[in-house]
């Protein structure tokens, strides 16, 4: 298994009428692949089987560019193992998460 996070920077990022449409198409490619994945708001990790995540990553670029931007910049990291014990998405996460979203700030902008 390898582990990825991919950032794509299409120019421009949507349309007039989604100003997403382009990112949007992205992680529409990385769920019809069926891999598990975790959305965040600056990027996309996944997880799976090399032979599948390597030309997933090609795709997720290319749908920007399919989807009408001009240009994109994709950042891609790669975790990788020779004996391919890498842990997944929750192994690494999982003491994180209690369950709700929590903002580092109070609401009126203190910590």
């Amino acid at each position: 298994m390898i582990l990825a996070e991919i950032q794509c920077l299409p120019t421009p990022a949507g349309t007039s009428d989604d100003r997403h449409a382009h990112v949007e198409a992205a992680i529409a490619e990385i769920q019809r692949a069926g891999v598990h994945h975790e959305v965040g708001a600056l990027g996309t990790t996944l997880e799976g089987e090399p032979d599948v995540v390597w030309p997933l990553l090609r795709r997720v670029h290319d749908a920007c560019l399919a989807a009408g931007a001009d240009t994109v910049i994709t950042n891609i990291k790669v975790y990788g193992a020779a004996d391919g014990a890498v842990p997944g998405i929750d192994d690494l996460t999982a003491k994180f998460r209690t369950g709700g979203s929590r903002s580092s700030h109070d609401a009126d902008g203190s910590r």
